[in-house]
C-alpha cells in the first residue's frame, strides 16, 4: 500500500522563514504548499484543496492578517487544523478559530511536531 502524506500550507512572509519550516515539515515528510500572504493562501486553498492543516504567521501584508486567514479557512473548511505563529504577537482568548494552536517563534523541530499531532494532523507514514 502506497504511503500518506498529509498537505500542509505555510503562510509566512518572510521568505527565510518560511523557507526553515518549509524544509522542517518536508524533512519530517509532510507535502508542503507555501504562500507569502493570506491573500495568496487563499487563493491556494480554494483552487487546489485538499490541505490537511495551514500554518499562518500573524503578522503579513496585504489584506488580511494570519489571524483573518485562521477565522477564514475555519469557516470555509471547518475540517481543516490551523497553526498560527508569531514572534511578535500573543492572541488574546477568544481570537482563534475552535481548535487552533497558537505557537511563539522561533520554533524548534520537536514542538512543531507535536503541536501537529495535538491538533490533529497525521503523522506522514513511510513505505
Amino acid at each position: 500500500m502506497g504511503s500518506f502524506k498529509p498537505r500542509l500550507l505555510v503562510v509566512e512572509d518572510d521568505g527565510l522563514i518560511r523557507l526553515d519550516l518549509v524544509d522542517m515539515l518536508s524533512d519530517q515528510g509532510y507535502v508542503v504548499d507555501e504562500a507569502s500572504t493570506a491573500d495568496e493562501a487563499l487563493l491556494v486553498l480554494g483552487e487546489t484543496g485538499g490541505f490537511e492543516a495551514v500554518l499562518t504567521d500573524i503578522d503579513m501584508p496585504g489584506t488580511m492578517s494570519g489571524l483573518g486567514l485562521a477565522n477564514l479557512a475555519f469557516e470555509r473548511w471547518p475540517s481543516m487544523k490551523i497553526v498560527v505563529i508569531s514572534g511578535r504577537y500573543n492572541p488574546a482568548a477568544g481570537v482563534l478559530p475552535p481548535g487552533a494552536r497558537f505557537l511563539a517563534k522561533p520554533l524548534s523541530e520537536p514542538l512543531l511536531q507535536r503541536t501537529l499531532t495535538e491538533v490533529g494532523v497525521a503523522s506522514p507514514s513511510s513505505d
